[in-house]
């Protein structure tokens, strides 16, 4: 089992339903959140779900939710035994983002990714930290980040597979 966190930064309240629903339904357990409004977005609403589950669990809730309009989302799911930890984010204007993280939640860029930014880029600096920032998500974070800081303090509720 490895553990993880949804955090649904806005949606409009006819989908809350929708994506605790689709949450659920992916780690095959009952969830329901508490939304609280979102005020880095007004209209909107937000909610953080905790989950413990099989690993590869983070991908059924990212992909379960992927492509939603004016959903805003992050999972992140744990390291396990032979198992790298992850994070996916989704906006509805970039699309999902999906990167393997370490033990301490960094993002881990593969040696592979990184001899293409080198190669793409040519010696143009500019070039390589775009490239290195589009590697890194950076686009994600920052769209995602004031939604991020609305959501400080917030209770997060535990939702654990059963069986």
């Amino acid at each position: 089992m490895t553990r993880g966190v949804l955090f649904v930064h806005s949606t409009p309240r006819a989908l809350c339903p929708h994506v605790e629903w689709a949450a659920g339904g992916a780690i095959d357990a009952q969830a329901s959140f508490d939304w609280t409004p979102q005020p880095a977005a007004p209209g909107l609403f937000r909610a953080e779900m905790s989950w413990q589950a099989p690993p590869g669990s983070g991908a059924k809730i990212a992909s379960a939710l992927r492509g939603w309009e004016h959903l805003r989302y992050e999972v992140t799911e744990e390291p396990s035994p032979g198992v790298d930890g992850a994070r996916w984010s989704h906006t509805p204007d970039l699309g999902i983002f999906h990167a393997v993280t370490d033990v301490h939640g960094n993002i881990m860029v593969p040696e592979d990714r990184v001899r293409t930014a080198l190669e793409v880029s040519a010696g143009n600096p500019r070039r390589l930290t775009d490239e290195m920032a589009l590697a890194l998500g950076q686009a994600w974070d920052d769209e995602l980040e004031p939604f991020r800081h609305a959501g400080d303090g917030a209770p997060v509720r535990w939702l654990h597979k059963v069986g």
